[in-house]
């Protein structure tokens, strides 16, 4: 089956990092795997520095913009996996309302996982997606 690597410009350069942002296996039902996304932009700066809501509807958007490049949407989005810094794990509200507004009623299933630090300092989440090509997302 052809494998596309796909690093959409609108999410920084992955590939001197040693990584693809992600990757297409096409086939009757495209299988599509997205890397974990925090909330650099496209020129590796932090939005919302120190306030975890910010920097989780930055690293959703950013799933989003991935998900245009595999003609997918965030309604293939089936589960998450939340990846947060254990010295702001409490701050549930700021993750909770950042989920709300990206996805609204169609909220996916997820799993809160509080870690001691990220690949920076300035990141306070991550976020991996489970994609199902399946699922009609018009």
């Amino acid at each position: 089956m052809p494998v596309q690597r796909i690093n959409p410009p609108e999410l920084f350069d992955s590939k001197p990092v040693g990584f693809s942002q992600m990757v297409v296996v096409e086939g009757e039902t495209p299988s599509v795997h997205l890397s974990g996304q925090v909330a650099w932009d496209a020129e590796r700066e932090i939005v919302g520095k120190g306030d975890l809501n910010k920097q989780v509807v930055q690293s959703l958007r950013n799933i989003e913009t991935a998900l245009g490049y595999a003609k997918a949407s965030l309604k293939n989005v089936v589960a998450l996996r939340i990846y947060i810094r254990q010295d702001v794990i409490h701050d549930t509200g700021a993750v909770t309302q950042g989920l709300l507004e990206v996805f609204d009623d169609a909220l996916p299933c997820a799993t809160w996982i509080g870690v001691p630090c990220l690949a920076r300092e300035e990141f306070l989440v991550e976020i991996e997606p489970t994609i199902d090509m399946s699922i009609d997302a018009r």
